[in-house]
């Protein structure tokens, strides 16, 4: 067999390995996808689907033209991402924001992946560095790898693995919400991708009731930690709402509970606090408390959580919880194609690389999957321009971050090259035309090259 045709591995079924999976076969190399669940559980899976979305069943904004994410969608789509599509096949009506079915999703994912014919997917865990026969690895195993691989890792690079606590939102039963109280709505009344402007379920609180609900969510039973994660800290764009609370009585009113852009029916006024759900399966029976990850007991938080008006008999399809998450120095350790400096054998893709969300740990995945495939291929790439979502966030994380304070990023406008000052919208558009003019410019050398 030449090397042009030996598989590369892909180590991790999330949404980065499964991505990466795909961009290899797309080029016509074999992969051999490595994805330890069922044979080894996590504390955050529940099945053994590939690219199961464990937290929020968001990919937050899908506009292209105003927001990084929603670029990063598009940018995703022109290069044929499997994750994009599987999202767009499955989205759920959620205002501005591409939301989808979960399981009609990671059904998706796993069925086009168990039908190609280059994918052959092994249901075991990787227990330390992979064989050094395997010349070609992307290890996109996320934030909950195997310790085994984890402290491998740690050992081959000398350095401490950083780590942070991620929470999961809970879910609730559409049934058993209240709407005499609660009622449709998005914010300024705005449609999304298969939405109507009346997507989200709120629920209003009046003065007292945020203020009850705020004493009571400061006194709840809160999930005791272990000795060894007493000094990690928390990823500051997923903080457990009790946190957020702690913090002052109104930052909840500014953060998820922001009224703004929404009207009570009953009182034609904006209420002093909102709570607000985002259908979360295709059949629009299960629905999610919008930024409501928490740390809170399981009794506490059915006690708390009632408190809020239109969910006084809410019934729970899941309840929040609180995982440890880790990932790699990156800007230390990687170089500019993902590889890692002390072994470039081995890839990194997803969140394990440092950055912060589905879709951006599934763009990381295309990046590595591409860069690989073009490896095997010996075929030349260029790196996507830095002006675009994906080359932005890709030097962020392989050097454009200091080393020493770095922590898990969203993609956003501040990674981007500047452009000519003007009005706040003149100024996005500016940024998202010009990097999708620089992708297609990006693009079409790489195809060229890849024939």
């Amino acid at each position: 067999m030449s090397s042009a045709r030996n598989p590369i591995h892909v180590i991790g079924g999330g949404l980065a390995g499964s991505e990466a999976a795909w961009q290899v076969v797309s080029a016509g190399v074999p992969v051999v996808l490595h994805e330890m669940r069922p044979t080894r559980a996590t504390p955050a899976h529940k099945t053994d689907r590939l690219a199961e979305l464990v937290c929020s069943n968001s990919f937050r904004s899908d506009d292209a033209q105003n927001n990084a994410v929603g670029l990063l969608h598009e940018e995703m789509r022109r290069l044929g991402s499997l994750i994009l599509s599987a999202g767009d096949q499955h989205k759920l009506p959620a205002g501005a924001a591409l939301a989808v079915d979960r399981d009609g999703f990671a059904d998706e994912v796993t069925a086009r992946l168990s039908a190609h014919p280059l994918v052959t997917i092994e249901r075991t865990e990787v227990a330390g560095l992979p064989p050094p026969d395997w010349d070609s690895v992307i290890i996109a195993t996320g934030p909950l790898t195997s310790p085994t691989l984890a402290e491998a890792v740690r050992k081959l690079t000398g350095e401490a693995e950083l780590a942070f606590f991620d929470a999961i939102a809970p879910i609730v039963y559409r049934e058993s919400i209240d709407f005499d109280i609660a009622w449709f709505q998005s914010r300024y009344d705005k449609p999304g991708p298969g939405g109507s402007g009346k997507d989200y379920i709120n629920c209003p609180l009046d003065e007292a009731e945020y203020g009850r609900f705020i004493d009571a969510l400061l006194a709840g039973e809160k999930t005791e930690f272990h000795g060894w994660e007493k000094d990690t800290p928390y990823f500051e764009g997923c903080l457990p709402i009790e946190v957020m609370a702690a913090r002052g009585r109104d930052t909840l009113r500014y953060g998820p509970m922001k009224p703004v852009g929404l009207r009570d029916p009953r009182t034609d006024r904006r209420p002093h606090a909102v709570v607000q759900l985002r259908q979360d399966n295709a059949l629009g029976t299960l629905f999610n408390i919008v930024g409501f990850q928490t740390k809170l007991k399981y009794g506490a938080q059915k006690e708390i959580f009632q408190l809020i008006p239109g969910l006084g008999k809410a019934e729970f399809a899941r309840l929040g919880g609180i995982h440890r998450n880790t990932f790699i120095n990156s800007p230390k350790l990687l170089d500019g194609a993902l590889r890692l400096k002390a072994q470039p054998r081995l890839r990194f893709a997803g969140q394990i690389t440092g950055v912060e969300g589905y879709v951006e740990s599934a763009a990381i995945g295309l990046l590595a999957g591409r860069f690989a495939a073009a490896e095997r291929l010996g075929t030349a790439i260029t790196d996507p321009p830095a002006t675009t979502a994906m080359g932005a966030l890709l030097r962020h994380i392989t050097g454009g971050a200091n080393a020493e304070t770095f922590q898990p990023m969203n993609v956003n406008f501040g990674l981007f090259p500047d452009v000519p000052r003007g009005k706040k919208d003149d100024k996005r558009h500016a940024l998202t035309s010009r990097a999708l003019a620089d992708l297609a410019g990006w693009i079409a050398p790489n195809r060229q090259a890849a024939k």
